[in-house]
């Protein structure tokens, strides 16, 4: 009894370890969000200047077990000072709004791409998205890629319209890099 007592002891904080899974330590200078749209006549994209991402996962299987993002629309540079602006009166009326992304759960697929779905928050809407991601590993080192397209009419933004002829597309790509440490 007091043999199978003290294994317990010694097992259970390794499974404990491996149920919660390894956190990322995110490397901000190697790791990026960014956002490509179109526009009548023209391309332009921005990205984040500083977010919030937190990511736990399996060292092994480089299965994510849970991942956070956090950011402020108002550290979004598209390079145009006009244009920032009048997207962060567009988003919240100038109130410098938030976003937010939860995983829900990660699966991989039939042909081996990872999935991950989550709750996406813009503009005080909530909607569910999924899209793969690729991750690979070098020693301690992780590195995560993924990209998801996005209907912004969804979070119940307007069209944005500007000379009454300029239209920016409603769909666009968003696109994320993060790099760190396994820890």
């Amino acid at each position: 009894m007091k043999s199978s007592l003290h294994a317990l002891l010694v097992f259970l904080p390794m499974v404990l370890s491996i149920a919660s899974g390894t956190d990322l330590k995110i490397d901000p200078a190697h790791s990026s969000v960014k956002f490509d749209a179109s526009a009548t006549g023209h391309n332009f994209g921005g990205f984040l200047k500083k977010f919030d991402a937190k990511v736990s996962g399996d060292p092994t299987s480089l299965q994510p077990t849970s991942a956070t993002l956090d950011w402020d629309f108002a550290d979004l540079d598209t390079q145009d000072a006009k244009r920032d602006s009048a997207m962060l009166a567009w988003l919240e009326h100038g109130k410098m709004p938030k976003g937010t992304f939860k995983m829900i759960k990660p699966w991989t697929a039939k042909d081996g791409k990872t999935w991950v779905q989550g709750t996406l928050t813009i503009h005080g809407i909530s909607k569910t998205v999924a899209f793969p991601i690729q991750s690979s590993k070098t020693g301690d080192h992780v590195k995560i890629d993924g990209e998801v397209w996005l209907d912004y009419q969804d979070f119940s933004l307007p069209i944005v319209r500007t000379m009454a002829v300029m239209t920016v597309d409603p769909k666009l790509k968003v696109s994320f890099h993060l790099e760190g440490d396994a820890k």
